[in-house]
């Protein structure tokens, strides 16, 4: 192998392995509204989260564990990420229909900038139901292994994640309040749905016949 053979051979691996890097999770998303209840992956059992330290919109601390009692859909996202932005007043209408003591979606941004340019985001579209929660820093964002956005993790009363979606969904279909309400009332864990892929915690168990033929899924860009 000459020279420019080995080059360019050297750069392919690269580009795969970045590519590799950014859709080692991938979700069905042909099209924007393909992000449903099926995309959910399900654990086998809930999993237990690291202590988890968000920013609220006034920059006080807040902790995952003060949701403790509701079940949370906690929605990793950042103002720089198409499909976050396409998929939040969905986020927005979902909290306003199920929000309440028994349920709340957490939109955590991960924008570097800073609380000032989600809060101008949430005045451009209309955000009315969703608090601002920041990780700036991204420690709760690494902590959970999140590798690109949108990432969704639906959370237990004892804080435990039951499931994720990676990429982005229309929230507020009659199916996903469907699938959310079965749990807030109680739903059996065993009672999951059928069609969706386990998701041990920090490992990828899709086989590769089930991977779909596209995905929709934001890496993280360089300086964010």
């Amino acid at each position: 192998m000459n020279r420019s053979d080995w080059l360019h051979d050297g750069h392919l691996m690269k580009v795969t392995g970045r590519v590799v890097a950014a859709f080692l999770i991938l979700v069905s998303a042909s099209a924007f509204a393909e992000g449903t209840v099926e995309n959910f992956a399900i654990h086998d059992e809930p999993q237990l989260l690291p202590e988890l330290i968000l920013s609220k919109g006034d920059g006080s601390p807040h902790s995952l564990e003060s949701f403790h009692g509701k079940i949370v859909l906690l929605n990793i996202w950042a103002t720089w990420c198409g499909p976050c932005r396409k998929e939040m007043p969905t986020l927005d209408r979902l909290q306003a229909q199920l929000g309440g003591p028994d349920f709340e979606v957490v939109a955590l941004s991960i924008d570097k900038a800073g609380v000032e340019v989600v809060r101008k985001f949430y005045e451009e579209i209309g955000i009315n139901d969703l608090r601002i929660y920041m990780d700036s820093d991204k420690k709760a964002t690494r902590a959970l292994r999140v590798v690109g956005l949108p990432t969704t993790l639906l959370i237990d009363r004892q804080g435990r994640e039951i499931g994720r979606l990676i990429g982005p969904a229309e929230w507020d279909t009659p199916e996903m309040s469907s699938f959310f309400r079965q749990y807030i009332n109680g739903k059996d864990q065993s009672l999951a749905p059928s069609l969706v892929q386990t998701f041990a915690f920090g490992a990828i168990q899709n086989k590769a016949r089930d991977l779909p033929k596209q995905a929709f899924l934001t890496p993280f860009p360089e300086g964010h």
